[in-house]
């Protein structure tokens, strides 16, 4: 009998021996965890059996692209090859107990033996072939994505996203408003030079009133979270491959971020992938859910690289600040949590009396493991457009199937719990907004009261740097 830990090495081993011509990070994280087939792991398989022609259609409101075709081909070669192993392993069985009774009897076994020894060769090899057939399964399972819910609008075109609410009007200029690079050439918030000698390109830092600012503003975000029943973490900035898988970002979003040298540590794209894994395999009392967390974390992507002339400065950089919201729910619980999650985000910006709209994704614009996303949009006058500084999701029990995180009800079976996130924000295009909407025709920028307050002034003024 084999146990969880021997099938864990058994995976990974076989694994290996599939991949070594891909990327050494696949053999890393396809799964030191997901040993089994019959684990319930991404989507349910059974649901994909059953519904091939509907998920299918599903998942290619999303990903048009993409077929179910390999995945049930694989699913079917498996379960065929599986039956075919257990056969011989049960005639094995028998022929053994055969050779047993005839050697009690005195009678010669040679022919019997080498029967035997032949079943055993073909044992081995199904079985080699059959982990390979396990492993290649997996990976492509682990690369569909998230179903979306019914009430998301199917397009693939980001503009078809539907405006459900609008606070507050742009702000009507008297002049004529600058970028936020412009207004920091005599403000000194920022530095994109001494850091671009230190790290390269896209790696700014926050200087003086900047950095305080900036400071203060996940202070002031942290604190509103704390009052809506968030519980505040100062996690890590590494994890495992393992969390890496369960959260969405690897397989399908490998080559984006950045990883220690030897792959066996990521530096975290966003503070949700380290959260989901504080519960990664657990199974957590019902009476514990909700589970509510906020995080701080800087943010690394090397996806940021890729900007365009229109998003210079802080717009997309490598490295970002922001306060993540997270959350462990209950199925019949996730709704509730989603609205709650967006008030906290809308709450937050009224707060700073930032203008913004919020828009519900298409199909085509959600992320890989979202049902439903909302997106929380602020106005920047130097870019002339709306970006987002939130994203609220639901994930169902996508991420949750993928760590196997569960709950245990009072009557009844374990069951997957929901996930859900949403940035308590993203400060660096939030610092964007700050100086460009309340930017006066001096340079100078007038902050919002609670920031105001936290700092002890009022007012950003142009200052010459000694």
């Amino acid at each position: 009998m084999h146990t969880h830990l021997d099938l864990k090495a058994k995976f990974l081993q076989s694994y290996t021996r599939l991949t070594t011509k891909l990327a050494k990070i696949k053999i890393l994280l396809v799964l030191q965890y997901y040993v089994s087939y019959n684990l319930k792991a991404m989507l349910d398989i059974k649901l994909i059996r059953q519904n091939p022609k509907a998920i299918a259609e599903k998942i290619q409101t999303k990903e048009p692209s993409l077929s179910l075709d390999k995945v049930l081909q694989l699913d079917s070669e498996v379960r065929e090859l599986k039956t075919k192993l257990e056969q011989l392993q049960t005639q094995r069985n028998e022929r053994s107990k055969v050779i047993g009774s005839l050697k009690k009897e005195g009678q010669q076994t040679e022919e019997q033996m080498l029967e035997v020894r032949l079943m055993g060769d073909q044992i081995t090899q199904i079985s080699h072939r059959l982990e390979q057939l396990e492993a290649s399964f997996v990976d492509e399972l682990a690369r569909i994505p998230n179903l979306p819910m019914d009430d998301v609008l199917v397009s693939q075109n980001k503009e078809d996203n539907v405006v459900i609410k609008q606070v507050g009007q742009k702000r009507d200029f008297d002049f004529i408003p600058q970028h936020h690079l412009e207004l920091n050439d005599h403000l000194h918030l920022l530095d994109f030079q001494k850091t671009a000698k230190a790290c390269g390109a896209g790696w700014p830092a926050y200087r003086g009133w900047g950095a305080q600012l900036e400071w203060a503003l996940l202070n002031y975000m942290i604190d509103v979270q704390i009052l809506r029943g968030f519980e505040f973490w100062l996690p890590p900035t590494v994890v495992r491959p393992p969390m890496m898988f369960g959260s969405g970002q690897l397989p399908k979003f490998q080559g984006q971020f950045y990883a220690l040298q030897d792959e066996s540590l990521y530096l975290v794209p966003t503070a949700e992938v380290i959260l989901n894994g504080l519960h990664y395999e657990d199974i957590l009392e019902e009476h514990l859910l909700p589970i509510k967390y906020a995080a701080y974390t800087p943010c690394f992507r090397r996806e940021a690289g890729a900007a365009g002339a229109g998003e210079r400065g802080l717009i997309r950089v490598h490295q970002f600040n922001k306060v993540e919201m997270f959350a462990f729910t209950k199925p019949e619980q996730s709704s509730a949590m989603f609205e709650e999650m967006l008030a906290v985000a809308e709450e937050i910006l009224q707060g700073l009396g930032l203008h913004y709209r919020l828009c519900k994704l298409v199909t085509g614009d959600m992320s890989f493991t979202a049902a439903k996303t909302v997106d929380v949009e602020v106005w920047l006058p130097g870019q002339k457009r709306y970006y987002e500084v939130s994203s609220v999701s639901n994930c169902t029990d996508y991420q949750a199937r993928r760590s196997q995180i569960r709950y245990r009800p009072e009557k009844g079976k374990t069951a997957f719990v929901h996930t859900l996130n949403g940035s308590g924000l993203a400060t660096s295009r939030l610092f964007v907004a700050l100086i460009e909407n309340f930017q006066n025709p001096d340079g100078s920028v007038t902050l919002p009261t609670v920031l105001a307050e936290r700092l002890g002034i009022h007012k950003l003024e142009p200052t010459k740097l000694a």
